[in-house]
């Protein structure tokens, strides 16, 4: 999705280029000039940089709604929490994990627990001192979309791209990758919690390779970052997910599934308290 978004928005991008240039030489009297492809490349790169790296945890979350795996009362990370966390790192990486949670209740429609994650959401942008990237308004756009998850999806996952763009052009780029690593692990987590009902549903293995892939792809976001201190904590962090992910085959067992539970519930314990 990540490649098909860029793709688009550099292809707006580079009509509206090559539109004003026409224009432009049509004034002047000359031929109209295509956008060279370095150029592009660049406007590529740039648009790239600044999208949301990994399906969102409102993707990964309509995916486990659209399974008609139910809602888990007290599952997501409590809001009371977020006034604990008072170092970069655990305030960057609960930013994403309470993310998925808005995520989660939003596409479950708990509308008490929305406004609960938004809540712990702001406490968190705050002390992060991201407060411009905070939009007001947001509760009220779930709240009139309830009933059209699609829509929802797209509210939210503009917001994660809005929020992932701000930290990146801040030169905060640890701090994102520290986010989406949070919302990662949720969306796995959330994902896990579910599998005794969910387990023997069609689709649901394919759902949990699939964040194994999501993973593969935020390894490399991170390669950048690997002497960052706090990019590097994370990393060892989830470690334990890692050691089994590399056990894994194409399909999953129901001790791979054992194994994988065990590890992601240790990992979230850890970013969590």
């Amino acid at each position: 999705m990540k490649q098909t978004l860029v793709k688009m928005l550099a292809a707006v991008m580079i009509v509206t280029m090559a539109f004003a240039t026409s224009c432009k030489n049509r004034g002047e009297g000359k031929k109209q000039n295509e956008i060279p492809a370095q150029e592009q490349q660049t406007i590529e790169e740039g648009i790239e940089k600044n999208v949301y790296p990994l399906p969102t945890s409102a993707e990964v979350i309509k995916k486990l709604s659209d399974l008609d795996l139910g809602y888990i009362i007290g599952l997501s990370n409590p809001p009371a929490n977020a006034k604990n966390y008072v170092s970069s790192y655990s305030r960057s990486v609960n930013m994403g994990i309470y993310g998925a949670d808005l995520s989660y209740a939003t596409l479950y429609n708990v509308q008490q627990d929305v406004i609960d994650n938004l809540s712990a959401m702001r406490t968190l942008i705050n002390d992060l001192n991201l407060s411009k990237i905070y939009d007001e308004s947001l509760y009220e756009t779930i709240k009139t979309q309830f009933d059209n998850r699609d829509t929802l999806v797209q509210i939210l996952t503009d917001a994660y791209t809005k929020t992932y763009s701000y930290m990146v052009e801040g030169g905060q780029e640890n701090i994102a990758i520290l986010m989406v690593g949070g919302a990662w692990v949720e969306g796995v987590y959330l994902t896990a919690s579910v599998s005794e009902t969910g387990n023997h549903v069609t689709g649901f293995e394919s759902l949990m390779l699939d964040q194994k892939k999501s993973f593969e792809i935020f390894e490399e976001l991170a390669k950048p970052y690997a002497e960052d201190e706090l990019v590097i904590q994370f990393m060892k962090d989830v470690k334990p997910i890692k050691d089994v992910y590399v056990t894994l085959g194409t399909s999953l067992t129901m001790q791979n599934i054992e194994d994988l539970k065990k590890a992601i519930a240790q990992v979230r314990l850890t970013l969590v308290k």
